[in-house]
Parts: C-alpha cells; structure tokens; sequence
C-alpha cells in the first residue's frame, strides 16, 4: 500500500476530469487524477465525433480522449490507474481509497466520475453501438439525417430523444413497453402532435439485428408484451433513451444530491456543500451530458480548487 499526496485530487478521466487535470497542473497544483472504472469516460464508446470544438473533420472518441490525458501529463498531472472504492468527506484533507489498496489524500478534490447511460442488457446491443445503436441523439444524430431511426423508452428522456431527431430524421419510431408515457404532459403533447412521428405500444426490443460486413444496424426484433406476437422493425437507427444515472455511490453520505443521485452545486459554480469538495460534468450535469459543457465545468472546477487553496494559505 501506497499513500499519494496531492492538493487536488481528480476522481474520473473524461472530458471534465481531464480538462481539471490540465487546469490545475498548469496552475502549478500537482494534481493526482484517478482514471476510474471507465477510463477517459463516455467517450470512448463513441465512435465518430463531429460536435467537439477544434477539428474540421469527424474525429474518434476514444482518439480524442486519449489526446486530453496526454496533455494533461504534460503539463504534470499525476495518472493512476486505480478504481477509487473508499472515501472519507468527514474532514480535509480528503482520503481516498483505490480498489489497488493505495491511499489517496486530496488537500482539495473534483469529482468528475460522470453518469452512465441506462442500456438494455440485450448481446446484440453491445455489438451494434457505434454502428446504429447509440444512447446520445445529440451526440449521435447528425449520421442519421434523412433516415428513419427508432427511439426506445418512454419517458422525459425518450420524448427529448424523438423529438430532436424530428429535426434531422425523415421518421422517428417511439418504442414503449407499457400503453402510455412517462413524459411530462408538455412533452408528450409536442411529440403526438409532429408529423414525423409514430409510436409502437406494448413493445420491448429483443434483439438488435443487422449486418455483418461492416457491421450496420438494419433493424429490431420486438416482442409485444400482451399478445407475445414477435414482429421485425426496419430502421437505419435505434436510439436507447431509458435514461442516465450518476456514478455517485460513493458519495452518498455527507455530499448532497438530488432525488436522482446527481451532486448537487452551487448555481454557476461547481462548488458542493463540502468546502473544498468540487464536482465538474455529468456527474452533476443532468440536462447538456456533452463532452464541451464537460470541459468547462473542469475547467471551471480546477480554477475554484486554486482559489479555495489560495484562501487557506496554500
């Protein structure tokens, strides 16, 4: 067992762990960044991105966050390849325990460990993301234009999926299991009332099917839940919007979240109720979820850590 030091430590290495890690070592802080169960974060099951700032041409997700942790080495962040399993809020400095055995105290700490999309669980799922599977429509969207694309779910998050792809897609498929929407009555009434789209009641999707050689989605297998009758859909897309959840479990106790276990700051800051505790990107970001908005509440994160220190005499 080894114990580190640093006065700001980094929980999470995606766009906005990154972006604080480049930040604070600029700021000569010596930062310590823990990569976490998803090394460089939802990006990396990304396949093209055109919707990142600085590159003329699509580049590839997992390319682009590789790019950030090498400039955030380079400019002097410590990386560790651990899974953070322990921590103690109760006082500063912070102590953080990795699933490696070693130690990790943070004079400060930013917690960018994101949010995880919710997916289906079905193999085939898997196998088709990236090539017409995908849980982000504005991420994802854009390669869709002029096609019809599928959107599976029910509730605030497949209702915003479905209708946003309205705008680039000749048709947009709501698939539910259940005979009505979760959504907000406002939401709903928007959806029904565009032309563009159509819902599929009582179904869930089974199996995700397309081709081999290059892989491409070309269609569901659904299974209505009252009659059992299995029927194919053709789509070009299939868009899984059955919501997000924040990788905060461990910080349940002390740190305050809201009712859906985001970390909850202080407006226009990524301040926490825990002086010297910051939290930057979806893991308190629950309406944008983009890789820029990411970045900048890093930044913004790393900048707030260097004036807290400054404030104690650091």
């Amino acid at each position: 067992m080894t114990t580190y030091h640093t006065k700001v430590l980094i929980l999470g290495s995606g766009a906005a762990g990154c972006t604080a890690a480049i930040y604070a070592a600029r700021a000569s802080l010596e930062p310590i960044m823990v990569h976490g169960m998803q090394p460089g974060g939802q990006l990396t099951i990304t396949s093209d991105v055109e919707n990142y700032p600085g590159f003329e041409h699509a580049v590839q997700g997992p390319w682009l966050m590789e790019q950030m942790e090498k400039q955030a080495a380079h400019v002097g962040t410590k990386i560790f390849h651990d899974t953070i399993m322990k921590v103690d809020l109760a006082k500063r400095p912070f102590v953080c325990t990795g699933d490696s055995g070693d130690v990790y105290i943070g004079e400060t700490l930013i917690v960018a460990t994101g949010a995880s999309a919710r997916w289906l669980a079905i193999p085939s799922e898997k196998k088709f993301q990236g090539f017409g599977v995908s849980a982000c429509a504005t991420c994802d969207g854009f390669f869709f234009k002029g096609k019809e694309v599928a959107v599976i779910g029910g509730g605030n998050s497949a209702v915003e999926e479905a209708l946003y792809m309205t705008n680039i897609a000749s048709k947009v498929t709501l698939i539910h299991r259940r005979d009505s929407l979760r959504a907000e009555k406002i939401g709903q009434e928007r959806l029904f009332k565009n032309p563009k789209v159509s819902v599929i009641w009582d179904s869930v999707v089974e199996e995700f099917t397309g081709s081999e050689d290059p892989v491409s989605l070309t269609g569901l297998r659904l299974k209505n839940v009252k009659t059992g009758v299995i029927s194919v859909f053709k789509t070009d897309g299939g868009f899984v919007a059955i919501g997000h959840h924040p990788n905060t479990q461990l910080f349940t106790n002390g740190l305050t979240l809201d009712k859906e276990n985001y970390i909850v700051t202080t407006p226009g800051s990524t301040a926490t109720n825990i002086p010297g505790l910051f939290a930057a990107g979806d893991v308190q970001d629950k309406i944008f979820r983009q890789a820029v908005t990411a970045a900048g509440t890093g930044c913004m994160a790393a900048l707030e850590a260097d004036r807290f220190l400054a404030a104690q005499g650091h």
